[in-house]
């Protein structure tokens, strides 16, 4: 197996890497851009507006200054710029995660075969070691951020396609069958009916999502992807426990920061 997987991989280089460069700048292109909007602006724009949007999510104070505090506390700390290149890094990881993992969950709600054949390969994402696949995804597509958010992406999407399956086979037989008894169309129940709502499960599987991407910016920082994770390698590296601390107090607050927001997003949505 060892030879046979070297040989895919050196194919995969060799013969197909003007695709693999394409794939790498089409994400940086989407990275790029957001990392240096979040790390331009101002601090206190940045805060005001997470403030404003806390309290809009939640409709409480309490909630909206604890937002404020949270990341008045990543600046404190001193990591504010590591913590938006970290950000910038887990939204695009959970985006491309969305885009992928909310399909997958309708077609294995739809398809008990594809559930049987699917379900296998999420347990090997989620369990397999993350060095293992960051091996191939290195050389393919060199060191740097693009791996770092495969990487995440492979992590992070299972989540996401169990509980949009099971959102949706959760729904009752009886509202879809009032719906087609009224002539609506596959699309019209799926619309109307089945996701909304499957979506506190869907919102939920969001939220995993979301919090397992935050989890992978250590593994991302060993391969050169900047952030927060940086800082906690280099604490590691130096034998410094107080700087490792304080990575990950930021990465904490940050994923604390994340899922009430998610969270209030889904009591929001109707």
């Amino acid at each position: 197996m060892r030879e046979s997987t070297n040989a895919i991989v050196d194919h995969w280089v060799t013969q197909h890497g003007e695709q693999f460069e394409a794939v790498s700048h089409a994400l940086l292109t989407l990275l790029v851009p957001l990392e240096q909007a979040l790390r331009s602006a101002p601090a206190w724009a940045m805060l005001l507006g997470m403030t404003a949007l806390g309290w809009w999510l939640s409709r409480r104070w309490s909630f909206a200054v604890s937002v404020g505090a949270g990341l008045w506390f990543i600046g404190a700390l001193g990591q504010w710029d590591q913590a938006m290149q970290s950000l910038a890094l887990v939204m695009v990881a959970v985006l491309l995660s969305l885009m992928l993992g909310l399909p997958v969950g309708l077609l294995c709600a739809r398809s008990k075969t594809l559930r049987l054949v699917i379900t296998p390969l999420l347990d090997l994402m989620q369990t397999i070691p993350s060095f293992v696949y960051l091996i191939p995804a290195a050389m393919l597509f060199g060191l740097g951020k693009v791996p770092a958010i495969l990487a995440t992406v492979i992590y992070a999407t299972p989540p996401l396609v169990r509980l949009t399956d099971l959102g949706l086979r959760q729904v009752p037989l009886d509202a879809v069958e009032a719906g087609r008894s009224l002539g609506a169309t596959r699309w019209q129940i799926l619309k109307r009916i089945q996701l909304p709502m499957a979506l506190p499960s869907i919102l939920q599987g969001l939220n995993q999502t979301a919090m397992m991407s935050l989890a992978m910016v250590v593994v991302a920082s060993m391969i050169g992807a900047r952030g927060v994770g940086e800082t906690v390698l280099m604490g590691l590296q130096r034998n410094d426990p107080g700087t490792g601390l304080v990575g990950g107090l930021v990465i904490v607050v940050l994923a604390i920061i994340l899922d009430r927001c998610l969270q209030a997003a889904g009591q929001k949505a109707p």
